[in-house]
């Protein structure tokens, strides 16, 4: 009996425990899988927003757009062959006053330079990049952050080492399509 109330502790336990942590995502591409966790408590709006964009599917098939080495690798808004994917929902309330930082393997909202205009593209910074931060420029606005890569990290570095060319306008596109294949909610995650 002793023991089958260990047990069942446990279970409980292991259960409770995985119910109150963050979301985690996969980006599967044709070069590997990322997981990204995922901060609804600092930026409930940002998750909502990106979680309501993988659940419709509209990832898939898109690409890692703009890859500059030392910088970020930038994707969420165009397919292989560079056409914007669209209708996309309203552009979603910056929420970079969170406290989180723009530092290595954190995920953040890519932006005009309207602060409140991110739709679906996204970044993961390769490198500490808290000029991008709440407060580090004259607008005050930065780049919300919304999680961080929890496994994969080596994907997104050789990602970051592919050769980039310039395209018409757009600027440091991968010699060849990093396609985001889908990305989905995990169900269940150990780091």
């Amino acid at each position: 009996m002793k023991k089958l109330l260990t047990l069942l502790a446990v279970l409980v336990f292991t259960a409770v425990s995985f119910a109150g942590q963050d979301p985690v995502v996969v980006i599967k591409t044709n070069m590997g899988d990322i997981y990204v966790e995922l901060y609804p408590d600092k930026a409930p709006k940002t998750v909502e927003n990106f979680l309501t964009y993988v659940k419709e599917g509209f990832y898939n098939g898109l690409i890692f757009h703009r890859v500059v080495k030392g910088f970020v690798i930038q994707g969420g808004g165009f397919d292989k062959e560079l056409n914007y994917r669209k209708p996309t929902h309203p552009p979603v309330e910056n929420e970079s006053n969170n406290g989180l930082s723009n530092v290595r393997g954190t995920i953040a909202m890519a932006r005009t330079s309207d602060p409140h205009s991110a739709t679906t593209q996204f970044f993961i910074n390769l490198v500490d990049n808290t000029y991008l931060d709440y407060g580090k420029n004259p607008q005050k606005w930065g780049y919300t952050v919304f999680g961080r890569v929890v496994k994969g990290m080596e994907v997104v570095d050789e990602i970051a080492e592919i050769p980039v060319m310039n395209v018409g306008w757009m600027l440091n596109v991968p010699v060849r399509p990093v396609i985001i294949e889908k990305i989905e909610v995990v169900k269940e995650f150990k780091k």
